[in-house]
C-alpha cells in the first residue's frame, strides 16, 4: 500500500511512525516544550532521526475544553516550521489543523498531509486539500472538541466510526481527493469513553481491512490514565501496548510521541504479524 504525500510517496507495505510535534501552550502531553521555532525544529529533525516517517506539525491543541487558537496566531506557530522541517528532511510533513487557510498555506509551506480532526467537514476544507496532490487523514469525532467528552454514545462503536470514515472517504473521492491520498483514523478519545475505546481497538481489524490506510493515535491519551492511573508523563509502557496491539490489528501509521521506542515496538509487532 503506497501514499501520496505531494511530491512525496510514502510506502506502507509495513507500518510507519508519525512524530508528534505540538507547537501549543496547552497541548495534554507536551503543552509548551516545543513552542519555539528553533525547539520545534530540533524536535522534528530528532524525531526523524529516531525512526519517524512522517511528522505531524500541530499549533492547536484538541484536547476537551483547550481554548480555540487565532487564525493568524496559527500560521505563525505551523508554518514557518512546516516550511523549514519540508526543506530539511526526506520525510512527509503533516499539519494537523481544522481550519481550511491553515490547511492552504501549510501545503504551500511544503506539508504533503493535513490532518483534520473534523474529517474535512469544514467549509472550504476539502476543496482546499483538494486543489493539490496532498495526503488527508479522516478521522472520526462525535461532537466537537471542546464538548466530545460529554456523555458520547454509540449503538455499536465500531460499525458507526466505520460508516462514517467510509462515507467521509466517498465524499473526498468525489471531490477530487484521489483514493491513493486518502488515510482515515477512528479518533480514539474524541467522543469516545473507555469502554468505547476499548471495543474500538478491539474491533480495529474490521477498519483495516478496507481500502484505505488506517492512522491510529493513542499515545498518552486519557485511556490510559484510566487503565494504570498513572499520569501523562508515566504512560510510555501503556502507550506502547497499545502500539504493539494496533500493529498487530493491521494499522499502517502510528502516531506517537515516543518516536524510538514506539518504531521498535512496531518493529517486532510487525515481525510477529509476519508470521501468523
Amino acid at each position: 500500500m503506497r501514499l501520496t504525500c505531494g511530491d512525496r510517496v510514502l510506502d506502507l507495505s509495513r507500518p510507519a511512525v508519525m512524530g508528534v510535534l505540538n507547537i501549543t501552550d496547552n497541548s495534554f502531553s507536551d503543552g509548551g516544550r516545543y513552542r519555539s521555532f528553533d525547539s520545534a525544529v530540533a524536535h522534528g529533525l530528532a524525531m526523524v532521526e529516531a525512526g519517524a516517517s512522517l511528522i505531524d506539525v500541530g499549533g492547536e491543541s484538541t484536547r476537551p475544553g483547550a481554548a480555540p487558537v487565532p487564525l493568524q496566531e496559527e500560521l505563525d506557530r505551523v508554518v514557518p516550521v512546516i516550511q523549514a522541517l519540508s526543506t530539511r528532511l526526506d520525510a512527509v510533513i503533516s499539519v494537523d489543523t481544522m481550519k481550511p487557510q491553515v490547511m492552504r498555506e501549510a501545503i504551500a509551506a511544503g506539508a504533503g498531509m493535513v490532518n483534520d480532526v473534523m474529517g474535512l467537514q469544514a467549509p472550504g476544507a476539502m476543496e482546499a486539500v483538494a486543489a493539490t496532490r496532498a495526503a488527508a487523514c479522516l478521522m472520526h469525532m462525535q461532537g466537537e472538541p471542546r464538548t466530545m467528552q460529554q456523555d458520547p454514545h454509540y449503538e455499536d462503536v465500531v460499525a458507526e466510526v466505520g460508516l462514517f470514515l467510509e462515507h467521509r472517504a466517498q465524499a473526498c473521492v468525489a471531490a477530487g481527493i484521489a483514493a491513493d491520498r486518502i488515510v482515515l483514523d477512528p479518533g480514539f478519545g474524541f467522543g469516545k469513553t473507555l469502554q468505547h475505546n476499548l471495543q474500538l481497538l478491539a474491533g480495529l481489524p474490521r477498519i483495516t481491512a478496507g481500502r484505505y490506510p488506517v492512522l491510529v493515535g493513542m499515545s498518552r491519551k486519557s485511556m490510559l490514565g484510566k487503565l494504570t492511573g498513572r499520569p501523562v508523563e508515566q504512560r510510555l509502557a501503556g502507550s506502547l501496548a497499545l502500539h504493539t496491539i494496533a500493529t498487530l490489528h493491521g494499522a499502517h501509521i502510528i502516531r506517537a510521541h515516543d518516536v524510538a521506542e514506539t518504531r521498535d515496538a512496531v518493529a517486532v509487532a510487525w515481525a510477529a504479524r509476519q508470521e501468523t
